[in-house]
């Protein structure tokens, strides 16, 4: 698209923006003097739905009236709640019903599903990750390397981009997986890096891992609700996300995972076992031996969080009102317009991290800033324009095509040109 400078180019966007008005069904931070800021990290944390307080008064007061009888009982029944949520979710992630589950955390549900669909032997044992992957994915996959009595330092393959490059190639990783891929277990990426933003190539990515026998498994927490996924369809063997961050849930909230269907029975697969993944039929007759749940569901371990719950229907139902496709041609839109505005600053400081190529990142951008610290994250939030740092010198902002306008990303850089 023709990009042009001036805050009347935004303001024309803005007005002819078919999801213009998803903006006024969230809470917009606002300053002391009452105005709102340029809010653009949903990457880190969603901003409120408003009806996210009506669904959560639904449960309090299924709650106050009820009691034990709001598990069977009232306008949303609680032991159904993740059942009534699940076509919503299925669609986001491109996936069949039985395949989704709502629980626990990201890094909990990445932990579980490790423990079956990470099953080395003395042949086969490495796992394949981004440098840089997010921390907390680091931490999960070298515990269980040690675990299982291995040395990450032989045992974990780290990708590492080219000499004088930001993001990987494909190419690069399709070829490290034909070199190696009889000594690798799982892969195991961010489906987009956190830090550079950039979107990998999922399916051929999935297919190359296949075609050598390795697992394959994504973490999907920067990636579900930012951009269009087809987990059945690119057989990929098992995902998690969390809620929080595109999926608007709420700090801390619910996360969930994928599992293909081809595991639907759990097959071969070893798996800890909780009440809450025990078959929905016998779950209730309290019998000593676990009964596993048909499809993701047998990987869930205990009683759902329904607070946590209601918070994702008010955005699902936003998600599943605005549509995705919309959504992405927005994202795509946005994001490109804040590319081309800070292209426009004349300095030699700054370096987006992230791809320039549409199809390889989502709303995120990053933007490194030589010479900087933390105080030019300090000077942005003095202006009111709320996005994230990470150290030494990466800025990150996410334009959320739900609830950001082009006003916003002008905005951003009109500032961080003046800071510059």
């Amino acid at each position: 698209m023709p990009y042009q400078l001036g805050l009347p180019f935004a303001q024309h966007m803005d007005t002819t923006d078919p999801l213009a008005h998803f903006r006024s069904q969230f809470h917009i931070p606002v300053t002391p003097n009452g105005e709102e800021v340029v809010y653009l990290c949903g990457h880190s944390l969603g901003l409120q739905p408003r009806a996210t307080r009506h669904y959560l008064e639904q449960v309090c007061d299924q709650w106050a009236t009820l009691g034990i009888d709001g598990y069977f009982q009232g306008k949303q029944p609680w032991l159904t709640y993740i059942q009534a949520l699940k076509p919503k979710l299925a669609k986001l992630v491109g996936a069949q019903e039985s395949e989704v589950a709502i629980m626990n955390t990201v890094t909990v549900n990445l932990n579980l599903l490790m423990v079956s669909f990470y099953r080395p032997t003395p042949q086969r044992y490495k796992i394949v990750i981004e440098a840089n992957a997010f921390p907390s994915d680091q931490y999960a996959v070298k515990s269980h390397l040690y675990y299982h009595g291995y040395d990450p330092a032989t045992a974990l393959i780290e990708l590492q981009p080219r000499e004088g490059e930001n993001t990987l190639r494909t190419e690069d990783i399709l070829a490290r997986l034909e070199a190696e891929g009889d000594s690798i277990a799982l892969v195991m990426l961010g489906g987009i890096n956190y830090l550079s933003g950039q979107f990998f190539e999922l399916a051929p990515i999935t297919a190359k891992a296949h075609e050598h026998g390795c697992m394959v498994g994504f973490d999907l927490a920067h990636a579900v609700g930012n951009v269009p996924l087809a987990l059945h369809d690119w057989q990929v063997d098992f995902a998690v996300w969390c809620s929080y961050k595109y999926l608007n849930s709420g700090a801390a909230a619910v996360g969930g995972c994928f599992v293909h269907e081809r595991y639907a029975d759990g097959g071969n697969l070893p798996r800890f076992s909780g009440w809450w993944g025990n078959d929905l039929k016998s779950r209730f007759l309290m019998r000593p031996d676990f009964e596993a749940a048909t499809g993701a569901d047998g990987w869930q371990m205990s009683n759902a969080d329904v607070f946590s719950l209601a918070a994702l229907q008010a955005s699902l139902e936003l998600f599943d009102a605005a549509g995705m496709d919309t959504l992405r041609a927005k994202s795509k839109l946005l994001t490109g317009y804040a590319e081309f505005l800070l292209r426009q600053i004349k300095t030699d400081r700054i370096t987006l991290l992230t791809p320039s190529d549409p199809e390889q990142r989502g709303c995120q951008l990053s933007i490194q800033v030589k010479q900087a610290d933390k105080s030019l994250f300090h000077q942005l939030y003095q202006h009111h324009i709320i996005g994230d740092w990470r150290e030494p010198d990466v800025i990150r902002v996410a334009p959320v095509p739900l609830y950001n306008h082009f006003v916003d990303v002008f905005q951003l850089v009109e500032v961080f040109k003046t800071i510059i």
